[in-house]
């Protein structure tokens, strides 16, 4: 019997799972922005030869800086939830070789790193492993190559476009101990509205973040007002209005406690990134140093990080296929 389920698909954690370590590292641009990260890198390439060896760099670096900050040794580490952007995952598996911990290798698009927190949730509240982690990371340059054009190529960017995030978050979750906890998840579905244009992602994902959000309010009761902040990444500005509207339309006001990743990551005047940010790393870079370091300092008592990824790849673009999105959700508390 699902003792847990709340509703269609929330889960109550029995005992809430403590995010005890979390770090972020990001590239020049990103510390440019507005908000502050653990490590900010003047390299791109991070002394790496090529970007996607760049992008396992970040991941294991941010890795590292959360298990320090968590004061866990390596050993401790039972599991590992990784994913990034790249065919088959292999920034993630590559930055966890050497570790003597097993490896699920994740793809959610943005929403990877709260699939990532929701999946070691669970599995240290079920009782299978005390201590695990969540990581996600993303590299412009590696995901232009991948989806886009060559760099070289010099394309022009619609006003729809979101940039990708250089940057890579961790987070080390305990079966106790102190710090903010994740006390539910909720667990998305596909939404497909049809939209096809790559160049705006943020239209594709927000049907998603209004169906999660809508069925984690039912599931648990609650309504927009009981949260500090309820936090989407990344729909960028379109999808952030779009979502906006979306609840609107119902008669929900989210209100001043609504913002989107992508729309807190850059100084969207100054740094001419068109729609704002998106990528695994956007999320999890702000989530992973500003939220939750914010959490810690009372800013926020009760977060909701709902993770927005468009399930998209170069194939299925080419093919002219519409855009699935998903969408899942941690509710953090402090």
């Amino acid at each position: 019997m699902a003792v847990k389920k709340l509703g269609n698909q929330s889960f109550l954690l029995s005992n809430p799972v403590t995010l005890a370590g979390f770090a972020s590292v990001v590239g020049k641009k990103e510390g440019e922005g507005p908000l502050e990260f653990d490590y900010v890198s003047s390299d791109d390439t991070f002394g790496e030869k090529s970007w996607e060896k760049a992008e396992s760099r970040m991941q294991r670096d941010a890795l590292d800086r959360a298990l320090a900050k968590a004061g866990c040794a390596e050993p401790e580490l039972e599991l590992i939830f990784a994913g990034d952007l790249i065919n088959q995952c292999i920034a993630s598996a590559f930055a966890v070789r050497g570790r003597n911990a097993p490896f699920l290798g994740l793809y959610g698009a943005c929403s990877t790193m709260a699939e990532g927190l929701s999946l070691a949730s669970l599995a240290i509240d079920g009782g299978f492993v005390d201590c695990a982690a969540a990581v996600s990371s993303s590299h412009f340059c590696s995901a232009e190559r991948q989806y886009r054009f060559p760099l070289e190529y010099g394309g022009q960017r619609t006003p729809t476009a979101q940039w990708t995030v250089t940057g890579a978050g961790a987070a080390i979750l305990k079966a106790c101990g102190d710090g903010p906890r994740i006390t539910k998840v909720c667990l998305g579905k596909i939404v497909d509205f049809g939209i096809n244009d790559a160049n705006n992602m943020g239209a594709a994902m927000a049907p998603a973040a209004h169906d999660t959000l809508k069925a984690f309010f039912a599931d648990t009761d609650t309504k927009p007002a009981d949260y500090d902040l309820i936090l989407t990444g990344d729909l960028g500005n379109v999808g952030k209005q779009l979502l906006v509207d979306l609840f609107a339309d119902e008669g929900t006001d989210l209100g001043a406690r609504y913002d989107d990743c992508g729309s807190m990551i850059y100084d969207g005047a100054r740094q001419d990134t068109h729609a704002g940010g998106s990528g695994c790393g956007c999320g999890s870079v702000v989530l992973c140093c500003h939220v939750l370091g914010g959490m810690r300092k009372r800013r926020w008592r009760r977060v909701l990080f709902a993770g927005t990824g468009a399930l998209m790849s170069p194939v299925s673009t080419q093919q002219g296929e519409s855009i699935p999105g998903i969408c899942h959700l941690v509710c953090i508390e402090y």
